[in-house]
């Protein structure tokens, strides 16, 4: 087992990740307050692991609290069955919320445990590999809105993350790679030689190989750790994690939640970026070429929605949380291992970024 640190003065973390970790209450009982706890879930995780980690809690009262899976239930309606279930159970303010689940249960249920009562202790029990390297590091909490993903929240952060490896083995091919969008997002942010790591250990990490996932989130949470613990409520650099994700959060938005994977949004959105930045003359054609061929062979789509228009895009993206004083600003790279977030670049370099032709990008390739 490996232990890593987010280092937020009195609020720091630890990040815990091995095999088989939420079977043994050790790892969560020093971060449990009370004698009440919550388990939030979903219908696809819960049948999986839900009673292992209860009979883990077996010294506690558990609430198990099952929701609908998929992005589509990130929203108003779902959150208030959280809230149900707490007060029909009469959790208290010693109450711990558990999210058990990727990135949307972990997104709701950090939500709910920071609007509580005005705020109850939760930790974070990752399950996809997308939540494990990103989304329940960090504090980021939230719903979406039908228009715009993410724009309801609360910047909460944890009291703990407990990454089980072993639940990568039930993770579909698809959720996977989605996954891996995120993993390769840090060597194109500020670890070239991540970058190079992944090229050489891709396949492996497709295969589920055990030791290539453990390097690639423990390399992952750290870099997320450390970003976090300068920035925690992304007034700088911590915007340079959502590379990709202004177009991808787009996508996801015009094409429904859910239809697209955000991992797979963030793929198609990357290869974006790296056009974009390729016009702006930071970075080669080659560079760029490089970047879509590690998402390919990740299993990502690295094509926009063909049924998407410029106009479709600008419209969406103007509802984003990088929109300062009416001006968009966007997570390019000045090279490979180092990003910006800049609205400092021409609208027609923009705009051109959003009509080029991907297909006979990867058609070279």
């Amino acid at each position: 087992m490996q232990t890593l640190t987010v280092e937020l003065g009195e609020r720091s973390y630890p990040i815990y990740i091995g095999e088989g970790l939420f079977g043994d209450a050790q790892w969560l009982a020093p971060h449990i307050a009370g004698r009440q706890v919550a388990i939030v879930s979903n219908t696809t995780v819960a049948p999986l692991y839900l009673e292992r980690l209860t009979a883990a809690l077996g010294a506690y009262s558990v609430l198990p609290v099952v929701l609908p899976d998929g992005e589509a239930f990130k929203n108003w309606e779902t959150l208030q069955t959280i809230f149900d279930a707490l007060l029909t159970a009469r959790h208290d303010r010693r109450t711990t919320v558990i999210a058990l689940g990727g990135g949307v249960i972990g997104d709701m249920a950090g939500f709910a445990a920071a609007c509580y009562q005005r705020g109850v202790e939760f930790i974070q029990v990752p399950t996809t590999l997308l939540s494990q390297v990103d989304s329940s590091v960090g504090g980021k909490t939230g719903i979406n809105h039908p228009l715009g993903k993410n724009m309801v929240g609360a910047f909460y952060q944890p009291k703990a993350v407990l990454i089980d490896t072993t639940t990568l083995a039930t993770l579909p091919t698809r959720e996977l790679s989605a996954g891996l969008a995120e993993v390769i997002k840090y060597g194109f942010i500020c670890d070239e030689p991540f970058l190079g790591w992944l090229e050489a250990h891709v396949e492996a990490l497709r295969a589920v190989d055990g030791p290539a996932l453990t390097e690639a989130i423990q390399r992952s949470c750290a870099a997320k750790a450390a970003v976090v613990g300068a920035d925690e409520r992304e007034t700088g650099v911590r915007a340079t994690l959502n590379l990709g994700h202004t177009f991808g959060h787009a996508i996801e938005t015009h094409m429904g939640y859910g239809v697209w994977l955000h991992g797979e949004a963030v793929g198609a959105g990357t290869v974006m970026a790296l056009e974009m930045s390729r016009r702006l003359g930071w970075i080669s054609t080659a560079e760029r070429d490089r970047g879509v061929r590690i998402l390919l062979r990740a299993g990502l789509p690295v094509v926009p929605p063909a049924e998407m228009t410029p106009a479709d895009f600008l419209e969406h993206m103007a509802i984003d949380k990088k929109v300062i004083d009416g001006r968009l600003r966007l997570v390019l790279l000045r090279r490979l291992g180092e990003a910006v977030v800049t609205d400092d670049y021409p609208q027609e370099v923009l705009q051109a970024t959003l009509e080029t032709d991907y297909s006979a990008i990867v058609a070279q390739l």
